[in-house]
């Protein structure tokens, strides 16, 4: 009897390093029904990547913070863009941040980008859109269809995904341009609940610029404007779910209290008034973390785990993972992978830990995820099999 419970646990033992080997590669070893990944950088040594998007024929565009946009072609070229926006400001968080291709490109050609943006005579950046097409790899036609109406003067906080629904309406999240620390009632953090102030808000448009006629009429004001949800810190993060005509979003908290929200018409997701979070001198935010009145997070994560980019899973490739909702940890160097039952999520789980500070997670239009990471900036692509 000893000598087979010694001839297992030998076994067991040659399991387990069998397994401990095979996950130190570039795979990861999957449960029942989950796929096995693989990962391929195929865009490297660059400055920070910000944002990115695919060309109807499959072509990658990507920003960089410090001002540029490169095509990264199917046939693994990279050519640069010229023409892009003069004035961007890349102090502090600001710099060229997103880019979305319109989804009828192939009809009417436009290409967006947000960015921080100096104004003559303003001190601090404005957050503009801005609209695009190219001829070749030049941009021309470019207009500015939005900017923040005050400046954001600490150079933070400016949120800045792009996403379009599938009535064609685009989404435009912005930070509340203030700073680290809730500073009180008088404080920048305060644009998020003003419902008047451009910051601190998702915003939702026409693909020119104007205010859809269903847009809400937030507390405080007597008309609609571009406003579809207050109340939000930094976010980083927003992907449509075409399945389910959902919006979902992440945004950075203070000290804990990072959150992944739906987002919907006329909410209040809470910031300044609540928090998870604590400032940075150890103080939490709020007494309570949750109110009246307020729209709850559906997870948030104490620590920071510092969120940026999201996709949701609709390609059959990934397997079980179909419909899950991934995001990217800045600070944690990992994709986190939300399990939903309807829209409670059930289970978080760490993917792809040590592949880099995560800046975006996107799903092209071949099912893979690509996932940009800075130090250097990469952009590396990650099947299911």
């Amino acid at each position: 009897m000893k000598s087979s419970i010694t001839i297992s646990f030998l076994a067991l033992l040659s399991w387990l390093s069998a397994c401990q080997s095979s996950s130190s590669k570039n795979t990861e070893v999957p449960l029942a029904g989950e796929p096995t990944l693989k990962t391929t950088v195929i865009v490297n040594n660059r400055e920070i990547i910000w944002g990115m998007d695919f060309l109807p024929n499959g072509d990658l565009l990507f920003t960089e913070k410090k001002g540029t946009i490169a095509r990264y072609s199917t046939n693994g070229t990279i050519q640069e863009i010229s023409g892009v926006p003069a004035g961007i400001v890349s102090n502090g968080q600001g710099g060229l941040l997103d880019i979305k291709v319109h989804p009828n490109y192939a009809t009417n050609g436009w290409i967006y980008i947000s960015y921080a943006a100096s104004e003559s005579g303003v001190n601090g950046a404005v957050l503009k859109l801005t609209r695009f097409k190219l001829n070749g790899n030049t941009i021309t036609n470019t207009e500015t269809i939005f900017q923040t109406k005050t400046p954001n003067t600490w150079y933070g906080h400016y949120g800045s995904r792009i996403i379009f629904d599938k009535a064609g309406l685009l989404y435009l999240s912005i930070g509340e341009g203030g700073s680290t620390s809730y500073g009180g009632v008088g404080s920048g953090n305060m644009n998020a609940q003003d419902t008047k102030s451009d910051w601190g808000k998702v915003h939702r448009m026409t693909d020119d610029g104007k205010v859809p006629s269903d847009n809400p009429v937030l507390p405080g004001n007597t008309t609609a404007t571009t406003v579809f949800s207050y109340g939000h810190r930094n976010p980083q993060g927003m992907t449509y779910d075409p399945v389910n005509n959902r919006i979902w979003e992440n945004e950075h908290g203070p000290m804990g209290g990072d959150e992944i929200n739906l987002v919907e018409k006329g909410k209040n997701y809470g910031w300044p008034l609540v928090s998870y979070g604590k400032n940075y001198d150890g103080v939490a935010v709020s007494s309570n973390p949750t109110s009246n009145g307020i729209t709850d997070p559906l997870k948030y994560w104490v620590p920071s785990i510092a969120p940026s980019g999201m996709a949701v899973i609709t390609s059959d490739k990934f397997k079980s993972w179909k419909s899950n909702v991934l995001t990217g940890s800045l600070k944690f160097n990992y994709v986190s992978r939300a399990v939903l039952q309807g829209t409670t999520i059930t289970k978080d789980e760490k993917i792809l830990e040590g592949i880099g500070r995560v800046r975006n997670v996107k799903q092209g239009p071949d099912g893979a995820i690509y996932v940009a990471v800075e130090g250097p900036g990469r952009i590396i692509r990650v099947t299911g099999e």
